[in-house]
């Protein structure tokens, strides 16, 4: 007798803000940057290309796992695993974290950049202190401030284009 495995669609928490059934959480031009992704051992996971900011594809995070790709390992990438983390580095500076904080939560903390050299800043701002009033994660787009918004069923969550455009909820 066979057993059925029930998977719901991941939610996934960027800023306050939560992404529920949302394939694709952040992308730029046409390139993903957070995805998620089917995983035939997980069910579902989480997906995010690490360039350096000269366009070279470095690494590649999978859920919990971070893999350097031929190129990162001919430009020097190295992974390092401090207790309940995994630290991507180059040249010394951190490009990418991912902290475990129970069997089924990561966090990540990251600078990423695009292929073609622009820059997205990926924080848990909690941990810089406070901003204005309470506590607060917040998503800043140019002008733009969201926390606290849920976005269901979209096909990108936040679209960010190399003009300078930012589309929001994606259908």
């Amino acid at each position: 007798m066979e057993s059925l495995i029930y998977q719901q669609f991941p939610v996934v928490h960027l800023a306050s803000n939560t992404f529920v059934k949302v394939p694709t959480v952040l992308q730029y031009d046409d390139i993903p940057l957070i995805q998620v992704v089917r995983a035939a051992e997980a069910g579902f996971t989480t997906e995010i290309p690490v360039y350096h900011s000269d366009g070279t594809y470095l690494a590649k995070v999978v859920g919990s796992q971070i893999y350097a790709t031929p190129d990162g390992k001919k430009a020097g990438v190295t992974l390092r695993h401090p207790g309940g983390a995994t630290v991507c580095e180059l040249n010394g500076q951190t490009l990418f974290e991912l902290i475990r904080e129970d069997a089924a939560a990561l966090k990540t903390r990251a600078e990423l950049y695009t292929p073609n050299g622009s820059f997205i800043k990926c924080a848990d701002t909690s941990l810089a202190g406070y901003v204005m009033g309470p506590r607060k994660d917040q998503l800043k787009i140019g002008g733009i401030t969201m926390m606290d918004c849920t976005f269901e069923g979209m096909k990108i969550g936040v679209w960010v284009k190399s003009d300078g455009s930012v589309a929001v909820g994606v259908a």
